[in-house]
């Protein structure tokens, strides 16, 4: 039987993404992080934007505004790749910001 985490065996950056919740204390739990962005581009170009980040894999479009709002869900295995994909869809052309509203983590 393994003994629980001291606090100094806390890693700082598990601890700010919830990896001091683990109740296996050691084993491995997959877990999917999942955001929601919103997207703001020029109602003109929203089909394409759309169209553009469709193709981004893990990510689906939630809504969409005909005025040029896109909620977007992003899953991935990490924030690492939640971040990547968000700055991917806000370097896109003719897309004008793109938020993150929500990010979390569920385990698989």
């Amino acid at each position: 039987m393994s003994e629980p985490p001291t606090l100094r065996s806390i890693d700082r950056r598990k601890f700010m993404n919830g990896g001091w919740i683990n109740q296996n204390h050691g084993q491995s739990v997959d877990t999917v992080e999942i955001a929601s962005i919103l997207v703001q581009t020029r109602p003109e170009r929203l089909d394409a934007v759309a169209a553009a980040i469709e193709a981004l894999a893990g990510t689906q479009i939630y809504s969409r505004d005909p005025k040029g709002k896109l909620v977007v869900v992003i899953e991935a295995a990490d924030t690492g790749s939640v971040g990547a994909t968000l700055n991917t869809i806000s370097s896109m052309p003719h897309v004008l910001t793109a938020a993150l509203v929500f990010q979390g983590s569920d385990a698989g």
